[in-house]
């Protein structure tokens, strides 16, 4: 039994000087070991050439997101006297000042104004069908571009998921053709260069979902005011002079 007590307490001692070594050893190791980091280019670098159509993706979807955001804000920029201005000129008989100031206003009321405006005579009918053909027109050429955005939206993630299937191919095949000196490190150096595509595609299909749903929102108001005109102009058609 002493014998017992005195092998444990051996044991022991042994075990806590063997932890007080090692630890102090294992922090120095860590302290000293570098830290290795990577700048968003290196990574890109990294991504292979699926990152090549991704980029372009990019551009062109910044691009249209822009160039429609400017087009929208002047397509919804209006006059609030507009109308007023129309019914007057109606009133007063004088379609040609009607008409010219919807062309000095140029916007999508207007030019739906100015449609109706010369139809005015025929059938109330015909004037409304020729009112909503132009704001059909209207509201198509408002959505150019949109496409482009929802197939970045789906096939962005889809093309860097593309990306990290060929790097774990590439990753697999090195660890195999390394034979008996392979290790982790082969491994895990493919694995998270593959990686990088699918961030990458996530990152752009996700701005493009954003951009296009923000754009389709924009352009649903715009349709709203559009209506809102048409139906204030077939009443002022219908109001006694």
């Amino acid at each position: 039994m002493i014998q017992t007590e005195f092998l444990t307490e051996t044991a022991a001692d042994t075990i806590s000087n063997v932890v007080s070594q090692t630890v102090p050893v294992a922090l120095q190791q860590a302290e000293a070991a570098p830290v290795k980091e990577l700048s968003v280019w290196q990574l890109c670098l990294e991504g292979g050439f699926i990152m090549i159509p991704l980029a372009i993706l990019s551009l062109i979807c910044i691009y249209i997101f822009v160039e429609r955001c400017i087009v929208l804000h002047r397509a919804g920029h209006e006059d609030r006297s507009f109308m007023d201005r129309i019914r007057d000129y109606i009133h007063e008989g004088e379609l040609k000042s009607a008409t010219k100031l919807c062309e000095r206003t140029d916007t999508p009321s207007a030019r739906l104004i100015a449609k109706g405006i010369s139809r005015i005579g025929r059938p109330m009918n015909d004037v409304l069908v020729a009112i909503e053909n132009t704001g059909n027109i209207e509201i198509a050429s408002l959505g150019k571009g949109l496409p482009w955005l929802a197939t970045t939206a789906a096939g962005a993630p889809m093309l860097g998921f593309l990306g990290t299937v060929i790097g774990m191919v590439q990753a697999f095949f090195s660890l195999a053709s390394a034979g008996s000196s392979a290790n982790i490190d082969i491994l895990a150096g493919g694995i998270y260069e593959a990686l990088v595509t699918t961030v990458a595609g996530l990152i752009v299909g996700i701005i493009a979902l954003f951009a296009y749903n923000y754009l389709v929102a924009r352009i649903n108001s715009i349709m709203s005011r559009l209506e809102g005109r048409t139906m204030e102009f077939m009443d002022l058609l219908n109001e006694p002079a």
